[in-house]
């Protein structure tokens, strides 16, 4: 049994148990010494010494900060190889009857041994997790008609999520749950069961024990004198398949009604999102009035809400789909841009005032439409966003860096020094990346989500202001505000298309549900641009209010909402068929 210490800064692992020889070879003067060891490092951290191959990727962590490139590289690509997976990273229950009460899928952790030493953390109503050995059990307890949730698995071998979607039968009533509950997985014939179904391994295999949550704990979270015992132990996961498989249907009510035998629960293999066809030229239908000057607007996971940040009032606008009502929460301070979290809960709000005092971000209880607390920010913060583990992410304009929070957006997680000056930022989950353009560079930095670290700035064309990433996470949208153009940048190989010429200021950029088309706010032009989502070529320009500012599409892709600053309005855009 070994034993790993973490100091109290929580930077760095102790780097002791490693082999001397190894950490001769990391410190070495000579570049080829080095990168043989990151060699090392890679094999260790594909080791079943799990006390070793924790401090082996922290070192490989270190090591990507190095001043040779072909080092940094070289550490980098050595924690690609040595990190946890999920195997599929997808759950679609799909459409399900009325009465279900329960579903639950399987899903394989895949990567090192140290990839079994992970927490698990769940968003979105409904959603229950839990890690057994290599297995992550997902269940769904249907508490509301529709679900877009994730389960995100986090460790010392880093961190991947599973994207979990389903909806109840339009006009199903569902079984409301409140308050958390304790994972178990009953013998129910209630209860659909979906399993990924793992290869026949070659040889019988022994299972050993690694109870590894305080390690997760300890390597990724951080804290002050952690000490954690470790276990080793084999692999015992042979390769899966990706069958997703239904092992039982629910009797529904409407089929104990009319005596029809129930048939099974179709398990739909895409999201919810791409059931709708994006439309090469949107269609108006309607503008609803809102407060003074309307800025950021961003829509409710479930697509039934929407909230508007009005910058010449203090006032959160929230609108309600289905009966176009609005209703106000007043904020301490000016709104300017608007996020939500991931289950919907919380709504998050950046403010501060044309003197840039002010500044922070305003917590919202979505269901009591109150603010539960006010956070303290760097001055002048931006267009945030939520990560896809949970994260909050604040731009902040007036100081060059970009702040990280905790998925509640009450602590402080960390801070990544950017460009001047940040105007936004945009994820792909996929690729663990973060992006930012920077207003005053002309150039968007990329960062990556695993270290919070930035790894390189990319240029783009001037004045970028709003960033956005296609749903599959590979391409990258900017506008460029004072170039009346708009580029496209290849996710994974950062190759810059265009720029392709749209309206006059470019504001706000967003994606189609379905990746086919992209959206392009032109303030000088009081339209929108709609893009191909793979080309960039402009399939139609579509009229909207004076001084549009942002648009935010909605997660079942149907619609898409433009504030227009000089009217006070939302213009309601129809994308879909």
């Amino acid at each position: 049994m070994a034993i790993v210490t973490q100091n109290d800064s929580g930077d760095t692992m102790s780097e002791k148990v490693l082999p001397t020889q190894v950490l001769t070879e990391i410190d070495s003067s000579v570049r080829e010494t080095r990168l043989k060891g990151v060699g090392e490092l890679e094999r260790l951290a594909n080791g079943s010494d799990l006390a070793m191959a924790a401090a082996a990727r922290r070192t490989l962590m270190r090591l990507t900060q190095e001043d040779s490139r072909s080092v940094a590289a070289a550490a980098a690509a050595a924690l690609e190889r040595t990190a946890l997976r999920l195997n599929p990273d997808q759950v679609h229950f799909g459409q399900v009857a009325a009465g279900t009460t329960r579903l639950e899928a399987e899903v394989l952790v895949e990567g090192p041994p140290l990839a079994a030493a992970a927490a698990v953390t769940v968003s979105g109503p409904g959603l229950r997790a839990m890690l057994a050995g290599r297995r992550l059990r997902i269940a769904w307890l249907p508490a509301a008609d529709w679900l877009d949730g994730t389960v995100t698995v986090r460790g010392p071998a880093g961190w991947a999520d599973v994207r979990v979607t389903g909806q109840v039968a339009a006009g199903a009533a569902v079984a409301r749950t409140d308050g958390e509950e304790q994972f178990a997985i009953p013998d129910d014939p209630s209860t659909t069961r979906m399993t990924v179904l793992s290869a026949p391994p070659a040889r019988k295999q022994r299972r050993a024990p690694v109870l590894l949550a305080a390690l997760a704990a300890g390597v990724l979270l951080g804290g002050a004198g952690v000490a954690v015992a470790l276990n080793r132990g084999d692999d015992p996961v042979p390769p899966p398949t990706l069958a997703l498989v239904p092992t039982t249907a629910p009797a529904t009510a409407a089929a104990a009604a009319t005596g029809a035998a129930p048939g099974p629960t179709g398990v739909a293999r895409v999201p919810l999102a791409l059931s709708v066809s994006s439309l090469a030229k949107p269609t108006m239908v309607g503008t609803i009035r809102v407060g003074d000057e309307p800025e950021g607007v961003v829509v409710s996971p479930d697509s039934r809400t929407v909230y508007v940040a009005n910058q010449s009032s203090r006032i959160l606008s929230v609108l309600d789909v289905a009966t176009e009502r609005v209703t106000s929460v007043r904020l301490r301070n000016t709104p300017r841009f608007v996020a939500t979290s991931r289950d919907g809960r919380l709504v998050f709000v950046s403010m501060y005032e044309d003197d840039k005092s002010g500044s922070g971000v305003a917590v919202v209880d979505a269901a009591a439409r109150k603010v539960l607390r006010y956070m303290s920010t760097g001055v002048q913060p931006y267009t945030l966003a939520v990560g896809p583990d949970g994260r909050v992410w604040v731009p902040i304009h007036s100081e060059r860096r970009v702040e990280i929070y905790d998925a509640s957006g009450y602590r402080a997680r960390g801070r990544v020094l950017v460009p001047p000056n940040p105007h936004a930022v945009a994820f792909s989950g996929p690729l663990k990346r973060a992006y930012t353009p920077n207003h005053e560079s002309n150039a968007v930095s990329i960062i990556d989500m695993r270290t919070d670290r930035l790894l390189k700035s990319i240029p783009v064309s001037k004045a970028p202001h709003s960033i956005a990433v296609s749903p599959d996470g590979r391409t990258v949208l900017v506008a460029g505000y004072e170039a009346n153009a708009a580029d496209l940048i290849d996710a994974a190989t950062l190759r810059r298309i265009g720029p392709f010429k749209v309206g006059k200021q470019p504001q706000s950029v967003a994606f189609a549900t379905d990746g086919e088309h992209a959206y392009v706010v032109n303030e000088g032009s009081n339209s929108v641009s709609v893009l191909d989502g793979h080309t960039g070529a402009v399939t139609a320009t579509v009229p909207v209010g004076r001084s549009p500012r942002t648009v935010a599409v909605s997660p079942d892709g149907r619609m898409a909402y433009v504030s227009n600053g000089a009217d006070d309005t939302i213009s309601v855009l129809r994308t879909a068929s």
